[in-house]
């Protein structure tokens, strides 16, 4: 007779392989890191390396200049986060609390810019930063990231900012806080988990981002960031694939650290979204 106890057990196991099947990829990635070129080429699926080989780390950060590369992927990643969070807080706060005329179709606007697809405005946004001078510059990029309508997390915050009681802002307002003081004493603190969750995505995108600082860095490319970095291991006649994997790993182990420490304010603010 199966019991619930050996149900548990069995269903712990499938999760756990599928797991490993999932995780796969990356663990492939790290240990691949670690190989030469040729044992790489060989080696197929195995992972593990014959001898653990530091030199392509030290020259992914240091010939191929991702130290760098990583300088400006912080700056331009970080300067977008607090664009955004701001941003789309102050306009979620305005279409979830004030009851304007049009204020539903403006909402059906905002959502449908969702659908339009990035790569179609590359070419106005490049016309756009190249004619206020900052084409070539890491304040370019940052203004191109920053830039857009951030539908989703309008929408969450929006969403979030409409359940919350108005008595909340009318004991704001006996205590003589504004609209904008209200925003910021009372609306944005309880808001830290879609905080959180706008912060943790915008960061994912702005650090894997790769067309945006590819165009507007095409002339500098010591302003590149670590993604289109990421070619400069790729040779017309031979590619340093070890080198590559090195590279992968060190892009991708902050976006890890940020998620691993930020996991449960990312599950609250999605939670709290839907639930609203």
């Amino acid at each position: 007779m199966i019991t619930r106890k050996s149900t548990h057990l069995l269903l712990h196991i499938i999760l756990t392989v599928f797991g490993l099947i999932w995780i796969y990829p990356f663990i492939w990635m790290i240990l691949s890191s670690f190989k030469t070129n040729n044992e790489l080429l060989v080696s197929g699926v195995n992972p593990i390396p014959d001898d653990f080989q530091w030199e392509n780390y030290a020259r992914a950060w240091n010939n191929a200049n991702f130290s760098g590369y990583f300088v400006n992927t912080v700056i331009i990643t970080v300067a977008t986060v607090i664009i955004v969070v701001v941003l789309s807080a102050l306009t979620g706060y305005a279409l979830g609390r004030v009851k304007f005329p049009g204020r539903t179709g403006v909402l059906i606007c905002v959502a449908a810019i969702m659908f339009i697809p990035k790569g179609y405005t590359i070419i106005p946004l490049f016309k756009l930063v190249n004619q206020m001078g900052l084409s070539n510059s890491l304040l370019g990029v940052i203004i191109a990231e920053s830039s857009g309508a951030h539908v989703l997390f309008i929408l969450m915050f929006t969403s979030f900012f409409a359940k919350i009681p108005k008595e909340l802002e009318e004991a704001a307002e006996m205590d003589g806080a504004g609209f904008f003081g209200t925003f910021y004493r009372i609306m944005l603190p309880l808001s830290a988990p879609i905080v959180a969750t706008t912060a943790i995505m915008q960061f994912i995108w702005t650090w894997s981002s790769f067309l945006i600082p590819l165009v507007l860095t095409l002339n500098k490319p010591e302003l590149r960031t670590l993604a289109v970095g990421m070619e400069s291991f790729v040779g017309t006649y031979s590619s340093d694939y070890a080198g590559m994997t090195a590279a992968a790993t060190i892009s991708l182990l902050p976006v890890m650290l940020v998620f691993i420490v930020m996991q449960r304010y990312f599950i609250e603010g999605v939670a709290g979204a839907v639930k609203s």
